[in-house]
């Protein structure tokens, strides 16, 4: 890697801030150099490599400590609450944080190579669903976390105002349902969420086979993490025989595995689906619109 100084960001990270185009995301950006100059000095570390194509909104360095070479990352990113969901489970189910300071944070370092993506898809499920188990705990006093009721209100806020986006005005259905969730968030309970939890965010491990890495915790209701690991490969879910069938078993299935009621799982699961497709819309991504109001209707 070269000299921090003259380090480049990942183009994705790079196109992922400009595409935001707002103050603080470039201040950010610009920020970064020194800041990892900062931080590597700080804590003894020698640089290896930048993880590429690395995140959207965050840098990953892979590097050792100076003085035993224990390998370990790197990780600059703008505060988004990843900090307190990691100091909860202090490595019970997650890549565990060895120190934090001026928005960075010092991680174990995980084989980013072999996400859980990587297994076939009923052993996949299996382990993320286990891993749910150890990653849902009581979110602790004072944690500071955005709730998901207020998340939620903002996503219902971002699909009332995208449904009138070209291409969107045979969904007004779906759009309707996937809205009535928004109110699931009311009584969903004080939970620590990962937020984000899919096979992608999962990897193999050396102290266990597989944690979670890169959250956007929320406290709410366990049953809107489970609805992203029901979205998880909709590729090949549409790809298979008899995909409606498919899709409804795999809710179920998954549902019964952690013991959440199915249709809580489901509305979830709409809401996350229309969102995504509206989003890709806005993006020009017809296709991957198509695909998840088609997973949508198929619940």
């Amino acid at each position: 890697m070269a000299q921090p100084a003259r380090f480049s960001a990942p183009q994705r990270l790079v196109e992922s801030v400009r595409a935001e185009d707002t103050p603080s995301a470039r201040a950010w950006l610009a920020q970064l150099p020194a800041l990892l100059e900062a931080r590597l000095a700080a804590w003894g570390l020698v640089p290896e490599r930048i993880a590429e194509p690395g995140g959207r909104s965050s840098l990953l360095v892979h590097a050792h400590r100076a003085d035993d070479l224990a390998p370990v990352a790197l990780k600059l990113a703008r505060p988004n609450g990843e900090a307190a969901a990691l100091r909860t489970w202090a490595g019970r189910g997650a890549v565990l944080l060895l120190d934090e300071a001026d928005g960075a944070l010092l991680l174990e370092r995980l084989h980013g190579e072999i996400p859980l993506r990587s297994l076939a898809e009923p052993k996949a499920m299996l382990e993320a669903t286990s891993l749910l188990h150890r990653l849902w705990v009581p979110a602790p006093a004072g944690h500071g976390l955005p709730s998901l009721a207020e998340h939620a209100r903002q996503l219902g806020d971002r699909i009332a105002e995208r449904r009138s986006l070209p291409g969107a005005a045979d969904a007004g259905p779906l759009v309707d349902e996937a809205l009535e969730a928004v109110a699931l968030a009311a009584d969903g309970g004080g939970w620590l969420l990962h937020g984000r939890f899919r096979h992608g965010r999962v990897l193999a491990a050396d102290r266990a086979p597989w944690l979670a890495v890169a959250p956007r915790p929320v406290v709410g209701d366990r049953a809107y993490d489970l609805a992203s690991l029901v979205l998880d490969r909709l590729d090949t879910l549409a790809a298979s025989p008899g995909p409606r069938g498919a899709a409804r078993r795999r809710l179920a299935r998954l549902s019964e595995a952690v013991e959440l009621p199915a249709d809580r799982v489901r509305a979830w699961t709409l809401l996350r689906a229309v969102d995504t497709a509206l989003g890709s819309l806005a993006a020009g991504g017809t296709a991957a619109a198509e695909l998840h109001l088609e997973f949508a209707a198929w619940l």
